[in-house]
């Protein structure tokens, strides 16, 4: 077993142990990949302030998330597809989270469904809806997560048509894979994933096969999804998805100060500021250079996550001290999954915690809930001027 230290240890074991169009599927972006690229990059601008001789014992990193405990503001994301980077990996990720105190959020376009995930944890779990065409679905699934005691809903706002993906298009992506010589020849190398894979009957959308109308197999379950993001969404649809769902209600996917105050205006207990990872609109600024302005145009009326370029506690430590209530990880938690299964995501949220932590105490904070811009060193033109 290698030393892991860090985040980028957990994605190189990724690489090598998972499929190519799988690990494509999480390290990619839209287009050109510029703001995929820019999420992580611009944390590296931002500088932290060391302090000494300050009291650094009895350090505390427990918050709270619309309202939970955590033991760290951290949540995992809804990242699909997640069960095809290790067999059952939704399963996996929402107990590595239970076990260490901290939100599970399943994606719409799971493999693993919500009574999988529910039969097989005991905390309430986050779920994410995509809004699709097809209102019956969307009606039932919201259905299913309340019977489930999802004690969330993650509206994603921002993927109402599909951004460009070059390396899944080339790498043919789907689940469980296409059986080409291309991707055989891939498979083949890869034998412990394939071996795990064999071991268990979820390698298809189970939140939506059998649930969704004519779909019952692979053949039409691509034709269906390839028309069922809704591109009339609007914040009517949202209102009312709110009342459908009668819950605490987070929306992903702000990125603009107008679209937060709308956000405000239709009541949802949290916004999570958010560019889809870079993988929607190729060429929008970078979340966290967009976080302070959000925060400041929403103040105290909502609750502020964030997400998008998260890779280390120190990126986490960034964010909450410009303003964010917490934050979501998706490739951190996945890269540990896709190496070494349930323990790859305990390992990845033992790197950040222990990460966070010690730079907290660096910077001369003892709870993470007292962290503000007077940790920071933040470069006077970061937010940009932008005509």
């Amino acid at each position: 077993m290698p030393v892991i230290t860090n985040i980028d240890d957990l994605k190189r074991l990724h690489r090598r142990r998972a499929p190519k169009m799988f690990f494509d599927y999480a390290e990619s972006g839209s287009w050109t990949e510029q703001t995929f690229r820019e999420n992580t990059s611009d944390f590296d601008k931002i500088r932290l302030r060391q302090r000494i001789a300050t009291d650094m014992t009895n350090r505390s990193t427990r918050s709270t998330m619309i309202g939970e405990e955590v033991a760290m503001p951290v949540a995992l994301a809804p990242v699909g597809m997640t069960g095809m980077q290790n067999a059952d990996g939704e399963i996996k990720a929402a107990r590595a989270a239970e076990k260490f105190g901290v939100p599970f959020t399943l994606s719409t376009m799971s493999i693993c469904s919500i009574e999988d995930v529910r039969g097989a944890t005991k905390a309430p779990f986050w779920f994410q809806l995509y809004v699709m065409r097809d209102e019956e679905f969307v009606d039932n699934i919201i259905a299913r997560a309340k019977n489930a005691g999802c004690s969330a809903l993650v509206l994603t706002v921002d993927l109402q048509i599909l951004g460009q993906r070059h390396k899944d298009l080339k790498n043919g992506l789907s689940a469980p894979p296409k059986l080409t010589p291309r991707t055989i020849a891939n498979l083949a190398t890869k034998w412990a994933w394939g071996l795990e894979m064999l071991g268990t009957h979820r390698r298809t959308f189970r939140n939506i096969v059998g649930h969704a109308k004519s779909v019952g197999d692979m053949s039409s379950l691509s034709s269906w999804t390839a028309e069922q993001f809704d591109p009339a969404l609007n914040w009517d649809t949202v209102a009312r998805l709110k009342e459908k769902w009668g819950g605490k209600l987070i929306l992903k996917g702000i990125l603009d100060v107008e679209d937060a105050r709308q956000a405000v205006n239709v009541g949802c207990d949290a916004i999570v500021v958010s560019n889809h990872g870079g993988r929607q609109l190729d060429g929008a600024l970078s979340s966290i250079r967009m976080l302070p302005s959000i925060v400041r145009a929403v103040g105290d009326e909502v609750e502020v996550h964030f997400d998008s370029g998260i890779r280390s506690g120190q990126d986490v430590l960034k964010a909450l001290a410009l303003g964010a209530r917490g934050v979501m990880i998706g490739r951190s938690y996945i890269y540990g999954l896709g190496a070494m299964g349930q323990a790859g995501v305990t390992k990845a949220l033992e790197i950040i915690h222990k990460e966070l932590d010690t730079t907290m105490a660096l910077c001369g904070r003892r709870d993470v809930t007292t962290l503000d811009r007077d940790v920071l060193l933040v470069p006077e033109d970061f937010e940009g001027r932008w005509a």
